[in-house]
This record gives C-alpha cells, structure tokens and sequence, in this order.
C-alpha cells in the first residue's frame, strides 16, 4: 500500500486474471468477467462457481494446490476466450482451433479450453523444468556437488523464466493486458483496505500483491531447488522422471505458501522476505492502468463480493 492511511485489512480469497481488455475476478460464489467492447461499452459476464473438486480430499493441505491450480488454468483460458471473443478481427482462429470444432462439433469449446490447458502445461514442464536440468548436466563433469548442480539448475529455471516474461512484455498486446494486471491488483487491495470501490480509491494502491499468480510461479520455482535436492543427480531419464512425479508435490507447497501470505499481515518480515522474489518479477508483469482500466476491474469486483454476509475470507 501507498500513501494510505493505516487501516484493518480484510485478507479475502478474492483473486483475479487479466484479459484481452478485460478482468475476471473469482470470488468465494461467482466468477464474474468484465470486458471494455471496442465500442467503449463495458459488458459483465457473471456465473455461478462450479465446484469440480467436492470430496474432502481434494482439499487436504498441499493435495489441494494441484487440483486449484488446474482449475484455475481451466477457467482462465476460457475467460481469455471469452474476452477474445470482442476482437475477433484481431484474434483469429488458429488450425488447431478449427480442427477441433470439426471433431468436437458443439462440444469443441470445452476441447479447446482443455487442449490448451495441455498445451500450456507442456510447454511450461518442457522450457523451465525439463530444460534446464539438460542444460545443467553439461557441466556434470566440472561439478561434482549434488547440491551445487541443483542450485545451478534452479537459477536457470528462474532466469529462462524471467527472460521470457521480460520479453513479452514488449509486446503491445501484452502491455495492455499487463496494465489490466495492475487494475486488478489495486482493485482487490481497496477492496482489503474496507474502501469504496471508486477510481480514485482504487488508483492510490500499489500493482504488487503477494497472492499473485507470478509470486506464484516464482514460488515454485524456489521450492523446486529445494525439493530436487532430496533426491540427488541420478542419471537423466531418472532425473526427468522424478521432476514430473513431484511437480503436483511442488504446485502443492506453493499454493499453501501463497495462502499463508494471503493470511498474514504484509510487515511480518517472514512475510516480506517471502513475497520479495514475486514482488521484482509483478513489477514487470503489471503495469499502472489508466481509469477506463480501473472502471472495469471494478465492474467484475462488485459482482464477486459475497452477498446476504457469507465469507470471503481465507
């Protein structure tokens, strides 16, 4: 928070996603979708949380990260779908896209939601898990410390990652998207701070917030140098293999990492240490919006807030 007087501070569950000129916020009852039309009109999608994961067990510490972290790729592809829908003349339907509609016919949104899910998946294992433990067995020979290797592998995996965020955040779409970024950030911690959700309210409060899907993955990336050390520098088809066994693992101490931050209070020096990394990285994922940002955000925050007194809290 900035140049904010000092307040109680709600720790609600409400998250949210950035989209083609758009923001979906998730609260504890309704997902709601808010999407700027070409034409300047803002028009607000609202529905009802599906709950895929009922039984006790998905819900257990650490088990749960896994199953949260699926759905909410699910239901953030198909919001960006969603939103880019408004621009169809700018985003176009791609091959993979039109060969899933011919298979899947009226069921080919859900395919392509899925699909994409995987593919992302993939790409994301493929890049910053799998390739830099290749990468790190070249220098196998040099080193002959398992931790050492671990540690290099791990800085690896954060720098490819901070690369890659740092690049497409060149890109003139992904400037915006990360601008709406920054208006959902602000939107929630006004919403915290027990303030009226306006413009002006909203625009005084900082772009980094510590439950951010990029503190996050940076989280995960952390932990997986210390997870990976357990099991030593095994041959690398072993290595491999373990990697992909303890990623659900992984995305587990994660997600409970982020909520325990969610729960506490931002000047606990446990606290800041812990959201210090996430922090460097959402200064370049998010940006300062301008108002006609800030007024969307808005619109799906209002529509998110519990009714009739339920908690939105962790």
């Amino acid at each position: 928070m900035s140049n904010t007087e000092k307040k109680e501070v709600k720790r609600t569950s409400i998250g949210g996603q950035a989209l083609i000129e758009g923001i979906m916020m998730k609260g504890p009852e309704r997902i709601a979708t808010a999407v700027r039309k070409p034409d300047g009109e803002i028009v607000v999608k609202e529905s009802e949380i599906n709950q895929k994961f009922k039984h006790k067990f998905f819900k257990l510490p650490v088990i749960r990260g896994s199953f949260v972290l699926i759905d909410s790729l699910v239901t953030g592809v198909k919001e960006l779908m969603y939103s880019a829908e408004f621009y169809g003349e700018d985003y176009e339907e791609d091959a993979l896209d039109k060969f899933l509609k011919k298979v899947f016919k009226d069921k080919a949104d859900t395919a392509i939601v899925y699909v994409s899910v995987i593919i992302a998946l993939l790409f994301s294992v493929g890049i910053f898990i799998l390739g830099p433990t290749l990468l790190t067995n070249v220098i196998k020979g040099m080193v002959d410390n398992n931790l050492i290797l671990n540690f290099v592998e791990g800085i690896i995996r954060v720098g490819l990652f901070v690369l890659y965020v740092y690049f497409i955040a060149k890109l003139n779409d992904i400037k915006r998207v990360f601008m709406y970024h920054g208006a959902e950030h602000k939107t929630i911690y006004c919403y915290e701070n027990n303030e009226e959700l306006t413009v002006e309210n909203v625009r005084k409060y900082t772009t980094l917030h510590p439950r951010c899907g990029t503190s996050f993955m940076i989280n995960v990336m952390i932990i997986s140098i210390l997870v990976f050390s357990f099991f030593g520098w095994p041959n690398p088809l072993m290595r491999l293999a373990i990697r992909l066994a303890m990623l659900p693992v992984i995305a587990g101490l994660s997600y409970e990492l982020n909520k325990y931050v969610g729960k506490c209070n931002e000047e606990n020096i446990f606290t800041k240490i812990i959201t210090y990394p996430g922090f460097q990285i959402q200064k370049i994922t998010t940006a300062e919006p301008d108002d006609s940002m800030i007024e969307v955000a808005i619109k799906a925050m209002e529509r998110v807030i519990p009714r009739d007194g339920a908690d939105d809290t962790w």
